[in-house]
């Protein structure tokens, strides 16, 4: 049968040899001598040799001089590893893997992560920006820890909890002859050409649903739609987030009838636990980010 060794036998064995005695360890440990001593003689009988010469109760023995340094380092290792699980279990150190929506990803998840990083700078944060059913996906198979995004479909394995509602526009170039409209209805767009992309699935089902049901473009990639309307090529739907607000060439402008929003909240795995680093993230994303006002 393997040897059990009580840690707290072994700091007593470093506290007599570092205080020369047993009445000097016992007082800087405050323990009764008596106590002690039965303690470290425990530990002998079950090591089987003496770790103290029985004349001088200081001094160790040979056995007990090839202990020590190893006893020491064992010490040094439990309180390490008892060190990082305190830590890991109060959220402070860790790794954390997050998936969003580009939109959220650099507009609003910069501020966030830094102020997370000031509080907890032994977490590692791993971060995707991907499409809301990619989130979900990823999620979904345990890729990532925790999804920011809408959710497209219901799914009994994620949970969903809201932040925040984020309100659909039009946008178009700055010439068009609606840049300069504080609303639009959708039936004042019905002859323009509209450029569908990731985010127009928003619009099925609802009364909005022509400007993207026989569109004569898609373009899922950003950089590539915003260089279209640039160009004047066309108009399309965007939730007020992504819309780029340093772009001096196009507009938003809301969507009044119908109103129609994007929402926006964290999701998770129904019947999965989080780590306590994500727990204190998922905290610090609903302290900042729950109710937000998402200005264009």
């Amino acid at each position: 049968m393997a040897l059990e060794l009580k840690i707290q036998q072994l700091r007593y064995v470093l506290a007599v040899w570092e205080e020369g005695s047993f009445h000097g360890a016992a007082r800087q440990l405050h323990r009764s001598q008596p106590a002690l001593s039965m303690a470290i003689r425990d530990l002998e009988e079950r090591l089987g040799q003496p770790l103290f010469e029985k004349n001088q109760k200081g001094q160790l023995t040979p056995y007990g001089e090839y202990c020590l340094p190893r006893f020491r380092e064992l010490i040094k290792q439990h309180d390490r590893l008892a060190s990082d699980l305190q830590h890991a279990a109060e959220g402070q150190q860790g790794r954390v893997t997050l998936a969003t929506v580009p939109s959220v990803a650099s507009r609003l998840m910069p501020e966030v992560l830094a102020a997370f990083i000031a509080e907890y700078p032994h977490i590692n944060i791993n971060l995707h920006d991907e499409n809301a059913e990619f989130v979900c996906r990823m999620v979904a198979n345990g890729e990532v820890d925790l999804g920011i995004s809408s959710v497209w479909a219901q799914d009994e394995h994620l949970s969903y909890t809201h932040l925040f509602e984020d309100n659909i526009g039009v946008v178009l170039h700055r010439d068009h002859r609606l840049a300069n409209r504080e609303s639009l209805q959708w039936q004042e767009l019905k002859n323009e050409r509209c450029i569908a992309n990731g985010t127009s699935r928003l619009l099925k089902h609802t009364a909005a649903a022509g400007l993207v049901n026989n569109n004569d473009f898609y373009i899922s990639n950003m950089i590539s739609l915003l260089a279209m309307l640039e160009a004047g090529s066309g108009i399309t739907t965007l939730p007020r987030l992504a819309f780029p607000v340093d772009n001096l060439k196009l507009r938003f402008v809301p969507l009044s009838e119908p109103k129609l929003v994007r929402r926006i909240g964290i999701i998770k795995l129904a019947n999965r636990s989080l780590s306590p680093s994500a727990q204190v993230l998922e905290r610090l994303i609903m302290k900042r980010l729950a109710g937000s006002a998402i200005q264009a």
